[in-house]
């Protein structure tokens, strides 16, 4: 198989994926589902979203001047403006193209302020394994803070409502299917590839020392303290976002920060597997929100709301932001050109 065709592939995985789940969020609601989405939006306290909002565009900007911190350890020196315009450029990409944004706004970056784009992947890469490290602390948090939230995550997930507890699936069988099918990967791999158990470890140790390179790297960084203050920020924000979004509705105005944990981790995981989070990240929402007593139609309009001002955002300053880019950098370019 060529690499255009696996591509176009995963894409459409990709895409087919998101929309599975916004068909298992829908499927299921009837009337009474819908009544309760009614008058949850009906009541919905709007102008909560304009913080909210606000917050989520300052996230966005804190993400964009912790990426540059790492470019200035380059030596390079790109504008704030700059780098601000190209992250959220990237994250509109992202909405149709899952991951093709982080290409892309390297690739913008590159061609305003001159700084090679493969060592502004390298940058990215290091971003991205910030972000793993913090989002698996913020799922440690979450466990902590709500004991037995993975099996009952599990339970609204896959077993259906009311049925007998002798017949439902427990989250300790889906863990040991998840664990028994990257074993099954790992030895396909070591089949088909013609691997041994020493290649196998070799490959562990690669990736490991790959993981320790960017964690060291973040140690040596001379404003190391600036960047892991950002990358505190930067996740704080997305916090505080999904706790304010709590007081838009009645039926969750009373939730707190251990709600508000699992918010940002249902809402990243969903962000994560689908393109702009379409589907995954209401779908996800609406599940983990049910745990705390939400009736489905209101969960559901709450995971959609939040969706859409997340989106909102992005596509908002994404297309500011393809229009300012090169009117900010007109100058520039006409100096270049000369």
């Amino acid at each position: 198989m060529n690499k255009r065709l696996r591509t176009i592939l995963q894409y459409l995985f990709f895409f087919g994926l998101g929309f599975f789940f916004v068909w298992l969020s829908v499927k299921d609601i009837g009337r009474a589902e819908k009544s309760q989405i009614r008058f949850a939006l009906r009541n919905a306290r709007y102008l909560l979203f304009i913080p909210v909002f606000f917050i989520l565009l300052f996230s966005h900007y804190v993400r964009a001047i912790r990426w540059k911190l790492l470019i200035d350890s380059l030596g390079y020196k790109p504008a704030k403006a700059n780098v601000f315009f190209a992250v959220m450029i990237g994250y509109l990409v992202n909405q149709a193209v899952i991951r093709l944004g982080e290409v892309l706004k390297c690739t913008v970056l590159a061609r305003y302020e001159k700084v090679p784009a493969d060592k502004l992947v390298g940058t990215i890469i290091l971003e991205r394994l910030v972000d793993a490290i913090t989002l698996i602390s913020i799922f440690a948090i979450t466990i902590i803070l709500n004991p037995g939230l993975y099996h009952q995550f599990v339970d609204r997930v896959i077993n259906n409502p009311g049925e007998a507890e002798s017949k439902k699936v427990s989250g300790n069988i889906i863990l040991f299917i998840m664990i028994g099918l990257i074993v099954l990967a790992i030895a396909l791999w070591m089949i088909f590839k013609k691997r041994t158990f020493k290649d196998l470890f070799a490959a562990i140790k690669k990736i490991g020392k790959r993981v320790w390179e960017g964690v060291s790297a973040v140690r040596h960084l001379k404003r190391r303290k600036l960047f892991i203050f950002y990358s505190l920020l930067l996740w704080s924000l997305y916090l505080v976002a999904g706790y304010i979004g709590f007081f838009a509705l009645q039926e969750t105005n009373g939730y707190g920060v251990k709600e508000a944990f699992t918010v940002l981790s249902a809402g990243s995981i969903g962000m994560t597997i689908t393109p702009g989070g379409i589907g995954g990240y209401a779908y996800f929402l609406e599940k983990t929100m049910m745990i705390y007593g939400l009736t489905k139609g209101v969960a559901s309009a709450f995971g959609w709301l939040l969706w859409l001002s997340n989106t909102a955002v992005i596509v908002f300053g994404g297309l500011v932001s393809f229009a300012a880019l090169p009117w900010y950098n007109k100058k520039k370019l006409q100096q270049s050109a000369l």
